[in-house]
């Protein structure tokens, strides 16, 4: 076990950037691919990650410390730390039955291709932690592990239906064939869902808003470097920033949002190859059989709708964490909720007007839910000694991903009867979310007016 576990960290340690593409090049091979091709997608692919992870890092380091001043300058002090996703992924990393959960998914994944209850692959070992985490927390809450170990199973189902009902949607707006997304932060949508609905029932929503329709309305305005640049002017301002900090800000913002859809190419021409040769391969083995491919959500992180509502966001995140009686912690690293983001895009195709107001909406979940999980991600980082907790504080994960479906089954599994209802409920939404989303239009058909029937 100490071999296995030495062999997997050091695989791990390479970071994804070398992970998912060594994955993706074996999956080339098998695939039928020429070693020349497979290989050049593997490093295009490893090239698009880390480009967009530079590119995400930078923006996250341009934002936060304007969201730190922002909260500094209320001189209100929360007592949990948040660490955001990296100190959550380094402690459950040290959690001693964390690797188990490569078997886990990956048994998973292929018993249920075998048994054709999923079209999806999933090649994102790297985010297995998820998987860990999920398990960790309910095992520490409901004192079980294998209660733990059946939660984590429940993820990686609904992680691959999700993969499934959001495919098609994730094809039309990045354009990559046979891909989807696995992540987490989709599930979202879930509890997003009958608001979104009644959403529909307002014209006003029923317009279409992503950045492309907007720029024949607001014109240079809808541009990713205009939206960034006056974005990021007016969080500056709010962060007390002044004049020339903020005009930085505005310029760091602007890059940002300005490169994300010039490296989310790169991640077409990595996988529209694999697509290709995956899908022949299927057809040869499966008579109308066709597999996704699961990856993470950085796909998605071309589309601009992303940023302007994760942005947006960030001032009402903080408002929210200072004003919310009960609340613990001050969003800092995780201050730019992508799981609102991404889920609010998948959800409602990229309608700007929907996803910001859903953000505004559900904010609160991710600070209480923080706060709720501050001291079981306290114990396990002392007891794993992998980040070090200044006696008398907390850490824990402002936009903690999912916290809605893990506090339901940790808590039904402890034996409280309202969360066992709860998770009755949020299963019944997710099996709509999933219903809607297969019968849905795709995001560039979904608010197009119908042609009347004169031709006019």
């Amino acid at each position: 076990m100490e071999l296995f576990q030495s062999i997997v960290q050091y695989i791990l340690d390479l970071g994804s950037a070398i992970f998912v593409p060594v994955i993706i090049l074996v999956l080339g091979l098998i695939a039928k691919m020429p070693f020349k091709r497979a290989f050049m997608s593997a490093i295009t692919l490893g090239i698009a990650f880390t480009g967009m992870n530079m590119v995400i890092g930078f923006m996250s380091n341009a934002v936060s410390p304007a969201s730190e001043a922002l909260a500094n300058n209320t001189g209100i002090v929360l007592p949990a730390l948040d660490l955001g996703w990296t100190g959550a992924a380094s402690i459950t990393w040290s959690w001693s039955y964390a690797f188990v959960f490569f078997g886990v998914v990956l048994g998973v994944n292929f018993l249920m291709l075998v048994l054709n209850l999923t079209k999806t692959l999933n090649v994102d070992m790297w985010n297995v932690w998820g998987k860990a985490l999920t398990a960790y927390l309910v095992y520490f809450i409901s004192g079980s592990l294998i209660a733990g170990f059946i939660v984590a199973v429940v993820q990686v189902i609904l992680e691959l239906k999700m993969g499934d009902m959001f495919q098609k949607h994730i094809q039309d707006l990045t354009g990559i064939p046979l891909v989807t997304v696995t992540h987490l932060m989709n599930i979202s949508a879930v509890l997003m869902l009958p608001v979104n609905k009644l959403m529909d029932k307002i014209p006003f929503f029923n317009k279409e808003a992503d950045t492309a329709a907007l720029k024949n309305k607001i014109g240079i305005f809808s541009e990713n470097s205009v939206m960034g640049f006056i974005i990021g002017l007016l969080l500056g301002f709010a962060g007390a920033y002044g004049i020339s900090g903020s005009l930085n800000l505005a310029i760091q913002v602007a890059t940002a949002m300005t490169l994300f859809p010039m490296i989310s190419k790169m991640f077409m021409q990595a996988l529209s190859p694999l697509a290709d040769a995956m899908s022949e391969l299927m057809k040869s083995r499966f008579k109308d059989r066709e597999v996704y491919i699961g990856l993470d959500w950085p796909i998605l992180a071309g589309r601009s709708e992303v940023w302007v509502t994760a942005i947006i966001i960030v001032p009402v995140f903080i408002g929210y964490a200072l004003v919310l009686p009960g609340n613990g912690v001050l969003p800092l690293a995780g201050v730019i909720n992508y799981s609102i983001a991404v889920g609010g895009l998948l959800l409602t195709g990229g309608n700007l007007y929907r996803m910001i107001v859903l953000g505004i909406i559900y904010s609160p979940l991710y600070l209480y839910s923080a706060t709720y999980f501050a001291p079981i991600l306290t114990g396990l980082a002392n007891k794993t000694v992998a980040v070090e907790v200044a006696k008398g504080t907390e850490i824990t994960w402002s936009s903690l991903e999912g916290p809605e479906f893990r506090i339901l089954f940790a808590e039904a599994f402890k034996g409280d009867f309202l969360a066992v209802g709860g998770a009755i409920i949020f299963i019944g939404l997710f099996y709509w979310l999933y219903k809607e989303m297969m019968k849905a239009k795709v995001p560039s058909q979904r608010y197009k007016k119908a042609p009347h029937p004169s031709g006019k």
